[in-house]
Order: C-alpha cells, then sequence, then structure tokens
C-alpha cells in the first residue's frame, strides 16, 4: 500500500493519476486539514507538524512508499522525512521544467503558495530549468480555498479566479506556459484555461504518478484492508465529502475527533 500524504484535497489529483498509470495500486490517503492551509504557515511549524504526523501515519499503516503529494510540505519536510524514516519518500515540485522547455516567449509564470514561494529550493529549481527565462512567480492563498470549495460542489467564481492570477499576468503580459506550484490548483484547470486559453497550464500531478510507479516497480504491495481517506481535522460536509472520496476509490473516511 501507497500513502499519498496532502494538507487538503489537492493531493486527489496527484492519486487520479496514480489511479491511471497503476490502477491495480492499493492507496491511503491522509489530509492535514486540521493545520490548512499550509502556505500560510511558518516553516518551522510545518517541518516539526509534517516529520511527526507523517512518521504516526507510517507507523500505523506500514506504506511500501509515501507520496508527499504537496509542493510546500515537499520543499520544506522531504529531506527531514527521508532522514528521519526508512521508507521511500516521493516528492512533489512545481514543473519549471517542462514549462521554460515549452515557452516561446520565454516568459513563464509560477503560481504557488506563498510558503513556496519563499523557500531557496525553488530559485535553485529556476536557475537551474529556467535561467534563459523570465519568471514571474505569484504566491497566493487564495486558489487553494477556491479548489477546496470547488471539490465539495461550490461553483467557481470566475471573476474571483481572475482577479487572483491577473497580478503575474500583469507583470507578464506575454507569458505563454504556467507551472503550478500547488497540487491543489489541479482542480482550477479547467477554469483557468478559460479565462487564459492561449496559455499552456502545466500540472505536476503526471509526474509524481510516473515518479511513484517507477519507485514501486519492483515491490509486491497489498491493500491492508479498505482504502481509507484520513483527516485530521472536522469535515462540515462530511456526507458530501464521503461520496466524492468514493470516486477516488476510498470506501471509508476517517476524521479525527
Amino acid at each position: 500500500m501507497i500513502l499519498v500524504f496532502d494538507s487538503g484535497i489537492g493531493g486527489l489529483g496527484v492519486v487520479r493519476q496514480i489511479r491511471r498509470h497503476t490502477p491495480q495500486l492499493p492507496l491511503a490517503y491522509l489530509a492535514d486539514n486540521g493545520f490548512y492551509p499550509y502556505g500560510e504557515k511558518s516553516d518551522e511549524a510545518l517541518l516539526g507538524r509534517v516529520v511527526k504526523l507523517v512518521g504516526e501515519a507510517i507507523n500505523m499503516l506500514q506504506p511500501g512508499a509515501v507520496v508527499v503529494a504537496c509542493n510546500t510540505a515537499s520543499t520544506i519536510a522531504l529531506a527531514a522525512l527521508r532522514q528521519a524514516y526508512r521508507v521511500p519518500f516521493i516528492g512533489c515540485v512545481p514543473p519549471v521544467k517542462p514549462a521554460a522547455a515549452a515557452s516561446q516567449t520565454r516568459q513563464i509564470g509560477l503560481l504557488a503558495t506563498p510558503a513556496t514561494i519563499r523557500r531557496p529550493y525553488l530559485q535553485d529549481l529556476l536557475d537551474k530549468f529556467a535561467d534563459d527565462c523570465q519568471v514571474h512567480s505569484l504566491g497566493t492563498p487564495l486558489l487553494a480555498d477556491m479548489a477546496e470549495a470547488k471539490f465539495r460542489g461550490e461553483a467557481v467564481d470566475l471573476a474571483a479566479l481572475e482577479a487572483a492570477v491577473a497580478p503575474m499576468f500583469l507583470a507578464g503580459p506575454t507569458i505563454d506556459a504556467v507551472a503550478l506550484g500547488c497540487t491543489h490548483y489541479t482542480f482550477l484547470l479547467n477554469e483557468l484555461k478559460v479565462l487564459y486559453p492561449g496559455v499552456t497550464w502545466f500540472d505536476p500531478a503526471g509526474a509524481v504518478a510516473r515518479q511513484t510507479e517507477a519507485v514501486v516497480a519492483r515491490q509486491e504491495l497489498v491493500a491492508n484492508g479498505p482504502e481509507r481517506a484520513f483527516f485530521t481535522g472536522k469535515l462540515p460536509d462530511l456526507e458530501i465529502m464521503k461520496a466524492a472520496l468514493g470516486d477516488y476509490g476510498f470506501a471509508e473516511v476517517l476524521v479525527a475527533g
């Protein structure tokens, strides 16, 4: 069994891609919605929280590997997780490399949370893969909230979404490729494409799924009971969430408290 971890529902986009690539792979999902949003927390608070929480899940579930399907958690805690636990970890990074390779104008955008934007790791990534591009980065907490609301069945306010991302396009009017630096934003791809049809949007979920497939290729993984989704905080729309999570293959939803 593979454990997929995120701060909320964003990692479910990764789950969807993993199921497409390796449908036989048993999964468990852990959402730290009790500490959401990660993008507004300090690095120190996130590091301690993620290492402790993921460690508890590893002890309970004994997964064959852990997918950290959260850009913020990956950039802050992935190295510490690998040092602390003897389990393979697959991280999630903004798809800067394919965005830079695809850009014709050499002007690319990067949408992420404030915590991801401020990480030195991100600058290293940009220096390595987009040194010949002008990169317009925008750190905003608003899009993750919109994605969470959409997952619960609420309509996306296109005007509010456009207002949230407009500063990036005002700074770079010839942007033709955008890397999504938060897995939550996967759930807003359709709306973003409607608002900016001339832009190519790069989602990290597919790359994470392919890496997961490669890591577990030599492992014989079995499901330990029903495939379950765990939430660290209360879910006000529990029945809606259970129905939605059922579409991702999770037969049981467990909520702390």
